[in-house]
């Protein structure tokens, strides 16, 4: 990389989990509905995710993130949306 390449630190999207994908987990004792992922590109090319969700019984408490689990749907589900994001980023009309 050359100094006047920028140095691009993070490469991240959200993604709403449709709702027949939505699942719940618990975290110490409470359980969490999680709808959102925040997926990375990491350096290396492969992509990393974390679930979020909130408290099943409603309430102001913490959003708090999950593993995702290895399920087809939801792996299909971030790989799109990376594919997705990728094709909205290499079509960007710069600042608007």
């Amino acid at each position: 990389m050359s100094e006047d390449e920028p140095l691009v630190s993070a490469l991240a999207i959200n993604v709403t989990v449709p709702e027949q994908l939505r699942w719940t987990d618990t975290r110490r004792g409470q359980a969490f509905r999680l709808d959102t992922l925040n997926v990375r590109l990491l350096k290396d090319g492969h992509l990393a995710a974390k679930a979020y969700g909130r408290p099943v019984e409603g309430g102001r408490g913490a959003y708090v993130s999950f593993p995702v689990p290895d399920r087809p749907e939801l792996t299909a589900l971030v790989e799109a949306a990376a594919s997705r994001a990728a094709a909205s980023w290499a079509a960007h009309r710069g600042l608007g």
